[in-house]
């Protein structure tokens, strides 16, 4: 059963990202402050819900909570800084953007960097354990799957629309026989072997 915060009467946050291990596409983190008595049977981890699930949850997690807010770092900026370092910095943007200034934050995972004037503490698994990290897993898992919908229609040969970004073997086929578009991220290994030269599809 999920935790309803780690210390009582501090206004924790709960931190998550979405879109890590993906060849293409932005990296999305939402940071969510829950009241202290939010109570929801369905709430879990994002990893564990279906579809339907995580955005009938999206709506009950921003309608109830005091505060939400979604950060994004680009494929172009994961590229610059590398992936671990742009999934913390989006984590940093969504605390930015919170209308509540959090106390604490909670950061599912194992490695964070600090933010400035807050204390953290990282969990791992922490999505399957408080539920502000839950609910921050399924903002920034659907707001990140809204936006690999939308550019799937820019190059529908990726199948993005299925496979988010994520290497499946048709993702990694599209871009043996079309090419990189300006989603890709080049500093990934995206054929899966001996690093050799990629055509660009910018069309």
């Amino acid at each position: 059963m999920l935790k309803p915060y780690q210390t009582a009467g501090v206004i924790e946050a709960g931190c998550d990202e979405a879109g890590r291990g993906c060849l293409a596409g932005d990296v999305y983190a939402a940071a969510v402050i829950l009241p202290p008595d939010f109570k929801n049977e369905l709430l879990n981890d994002s990893k564990q819900l279906n579809e339907s699930q995580r955005y009938q949850l999206r709506e009950v997690i921003q309608k109830e909570a005091i505060a939400w807010a979604v950060g994004i770092v680009t494929a172009e900026e994961i590229d610059k800084i590398n992936i671990l370092r742009a999934s913390i910095l989006a984590m940093h943007r969504a605390v930015d953007k919170l209308t509540t200034r959090p106390e604490h934050l909670l950061i599912d995972g194992n490695k964070f960097t600090p933010y400035p004037g807050i204390t953290h503490n990282t969990v791992i698994k922490g999505d399957a354990t408080f539920m502000s990290i839950a609910a921050a897993s399924i903002l920034a898992k659907t707001y990140r799957d809204d936006y690999m919908l939308a550019i799937s229609k820019e190059y529908p040969m990726y199948d993005w629309q299925n496979n988010k970004g994520y290497p499946t073997a048709k993702h990694r086929a599209a871009i043996r026989e079309h090419g990189v578009t300006p989603y890709h991220r080049i500093s990934f290994n995206l054929l899966g072997e001996e690093p050799q030269q990629l055509t660009l599809n910018f069309e």
